[in-house]
């Protein structure tokens, strides 16, 4: 895999610990981490958390885990994408090029700006949110998808949407990966979909964000 990446042009740094990823990753900070599950010191998921902990660089998931808990798990722990093994060189170029246009152009395009909805402040070029004047603590992801939401206040925004402009994925059947981000942006709300305040479901449409009534 090393040398099929690199033969595609990526300068690839490979390590066979999870200890030796965390210090290579804060030394150097990469583009892009593929972080295989089966490591010998320390379970993958830790190893996301931890690496999730020092660097918000985009993150994909080398794993032999297909079943749909396993997959919202790494999901909730901060993973951008992932893979099912096994899988080729080309496979895996084509996920890494998909991640980083994701990334990349999401950096180009989102100017800095504040978004004030009710309670609600998300500021774009600080990178933070505040709810009744409290810190939310987002991952990177979830906070490009409330700062979407904050930029479009009352708008019904379909999910198709959101997967081509904040996950830069505009293929289908990947609802999964909005569903559990949005479950756990509504729980660090303090909210839920059977009780929304800010995030309201518009059923088989799509999401939009609303001040409190």
């Amino acid at each position: 895999m090393l040398r099929s990446l690199t033969d595609r042009g990526h300068a690839v740094h490979a390590v066979g610990t999870a200890l030796d990823a965390l210090r290579r990753v804060a030394a150097e900070t990469p583009d892009l981490v593929v972080l295989d599950l089966g490591l010998p010191d320390l379970d993958g998921s830790d190893a996301l958390r931890m690496l999730r902990g020092i660097t918000d660089v985009p993150i994909i998931i080398a794993t032999a885990r297909d079943d749909e808990q396993s997959v919202v798990k790494l999901l909730r722990a901060g993973a951008d994408d992932y893979m099912v093994k096994p899988f080729t060189g080309a496979h895996l170029d084509a996920r890494i090029t998909t991640v980083l246009r994701r990334a990349g152009r999401a950096s180009r395009t989102v100017q800095p700006a504040v978004h004030s909805v009710g309670g609600l402040r998300v500021d774009v070029g600080e990178r933070s949110a505040l709810l009744d004047g409290e810190p939310l603590a987002l991952t990177r992801k979830e906070f490009d998808l409330l700062a979407y939401l904050a930029a479009r206040p009352g708008r019904v925004v379909s999910r198709r949407e959101l997967l081509e402009e904040v996950w830069r994925q505009p293929s289908v059947g990947e609802d999964q990966t909005i569903d559990v981000h949005l479950y756990w942006l509504r729980r660090k709300m303090g909210e839920s979909a059977a009780k929304p305040r800010y995030l309201r479901t518009v059923r088989g449409v799509g999401f939009r964000l609303v001040a409190p009534d």
